[in-house]
């Protein structure tokens, strides 16, 4: 292997295999059988089988081509959950563009920094945020809306965009002729929040979708007769990878809804006889409701930890899987047949490499002690290929091929890993990363703020909620005119899920060793504070 050319021995992994491939091998075993289907809270349930689904995203794939679209462009595509949008998302990785998928709760500031970072050509959207993307990507060539919200009705001054129509940019199957699959061709962007103040740009690739589809039915037993409900935003990696590309790889179905509904959740299951779903803290109390109506068919939930209570409770096997959007899919997973100890997060799956570090030493950790979780896999394979135009993240990301994820876990007995803690300047909002460097820089720009100290409170249903610790300066005014101040600035440049429920005045931060701030303080603090 002396002289092997490195990136052609990574491709060759995944030789011929990219995601257009993916979708046609099932177009043509399983032409019938149902690859997708929409479940709107309002309107018609919409169905596509393989073979409809390949015809549909060649047709809106040659549109694209027909529009400039090439190889490698960047395509903003900033919708909520709807059939338009994946099939633009598939759209774009047929051709070989990357589609660029961003949080439809951003604000303005947010979205025009998605479009310049990822040096977007091109945008497709909803008439309800067709104001906002146009504002934001001046330098776009085009932008299609679509003819409804997800399904819900437009109001006449969102129709008054003036812009095309995604309807129209469908062009002729026939006339897309494909190209030569490159499974290490970027396919897709997701934004995700680290400790640093703006969100980075994670590239994906074919070969991470197809490794996706690959280990995800393994990893949560999944098979072509089973149906997996999509309720998480589709600009999420639960959603692409864990879910879709599960999917797409054992030829299974995925049903589609706008959002997750608790009063539409059960019909939804039982209509189309769904078997698996993936678990968030909002929707535990529909799942355990002692009146739940019966759903013979549901048997799997992807969580976070072995939980055998939860298992009783959903009447359901809770397969533990953790990941990021960095790690693709399930980088580690635990199944209720094996066993494992309570709240572990299972073994490091397949594929993945796995160390301990203590981030004060550099050394790996004994049994039983706290450190900072590294994984080691195939940059573009089986971890992600990179963050987007910045050097910088890279370089302090990686060490000799690790991946370090700034989250504290513990080696227990038999290789079982136990969750700690995240690294809390990375707080989790109801299942959506928050930067709190990027909370307390934009807080630190109000007049009044001396210093500031964002952390996360408990919150009941959505693990966390942002709020903020604030030392006044000289002649600030009032407490309450300067807690609404901090938070309409924070309202303006940020989603709604980053902005602070609350600001607490003190006179001083807790310090410890080197006066470095205790935020584990200031967090206790907060959780002995009213609930907001």
């Amino acid at each position: 292997m002396a002289g092997m050319d490195i990136d052609a021995l990574t491709r060759f992994q995944m030789h011929g295999q990219d995601i257009p491939t993916l979708l046609a091998h099932w177009a043509d075993r399983k032409p019938g059988h149902l690859a997708l289907v929409w479940e709107p809270r309002s309107g018609d349930r919409q169905e596509w089988t393989y073979a409809k689904l390949v015809d549909k995203v060649a047709r809106l794939a040659s549109g694209l081509v027909q529009r400039g679209i090439a190889i490698g462009d960047k395509v903003l595509i900033h919708a909520d959950n709807c059939p338009e949008m994946v099939f633009a998302w598939l759209a774009c990785a047929t051709i070989g563009a990357v589609g660029v998928t961003t949080n439809t709760r951003s604000v303005l500031d947010e979205v025009e920094y998605f479009v310049t970072k990822s040096q977007c050509v091109a945008a497709i959207t909803q008439p309800q945020y067709a104001t906002l993307v146009q504002s934001a990507g001046s330098s776009l060539k085009w932008i299609a809306v679509t003819d409804d919200n997800g399904g819900e009705a437009a109001t006449n001054d969102e129709l008054e965009h003036g812009l095309e129509s995604f309807s129209a940019m469908y062009g002729h199957s026939a006339s897309w002729t494909g190209r030569i699959p490159d499974p290490m061709l970027p396919f897709g962007i997701m934004f995700t929040s680290g400790t640093t103040n703006r969100p980075k740009a994670v590239v994906h690739t074919h070969a991470n979708a197809i490794w996706a589809s690959r280990c995800g039915p393994r990893n949560i037993d999944l098979g072509p007769d089973d149906r997996y409900l999509i309720y998480l935003p589709c600009f999420h990696v639960n959603a692409q990878s864990w879910s879709f590309f599960s999917v797409f790889g054992a030829g299974a179905t995925a049903v589609l809804m706008p959002k997750w509904s608790t009063s539409r959740f059960w019909d939804v299951v039982n209509r189309n006889g769904i078997t698996h779903i993936s678990l968030m803290p909002f929707c535990m109390g529909t799942l355990g409701d002692p009146n739940r109506p019966a759903a013979p068919t549901l048997r799997v939930g992807v969580f976070g930890l072995i939980l055998p209570n939860l298992d009783r409770m959903f009447g359901i096997d809770v397969i533990a899987a953790y990941g990021m959007t960095e790690l693709v899919t399930h980088a580690i997973t635990g199944k209720p047949n094996e066993m494992l100890p309570m709240r572990s997060m299972g073994h490091v799956a397949p594929g993945y490499e796995i160390a301990v570090v203590n981030k004060e030493t550099g050394v790996l950790c004994a049994e039983g002690e706290t450190g900072e979780l590294w994984m080691r896999a195939t940059r573009g394979v089986q971890i992600f290929l990179e963050y987007y135009d910045n050097p910088e993240a890279n370089e302090s990301s990686f060490e000799d091929g690790w991946f370090k994820t700034g989250d504290m876990v513990m080696m227990g007995a038999g290789g079982n890993v136990f969750y700690q803690e995240r690294d809390k300047d990375l707080l989790k909002v109801g299942g959506e990363n928050v930067s709190a460097k990027e909370v307390e820089e934009l807080a630190a720009t109000v007049a009044g703020v001396g210093q500031v100290a964002v952390v996360g409170k408990h919150h009941e249903w959505l693990d966390q909620v942002v709020v903020a610790f604030v030392i006044k300066a000289p002649n600030a005014p009032a407490d309450a005119e300067l807690e609404q101040a901090v938070i309409s600035a924070c309202a303006a440049k940020l989603a709604d899920f980053k902005v602070p429920r609350a600001v607490y005045f003190v006179d001083e931060f807790p310090l410890g060793t080197l006066d470095k701030l205790l935020k584990n303080k200031l967090r206790e603090t907060a959780d002995a504070m009213p609930a907001v």
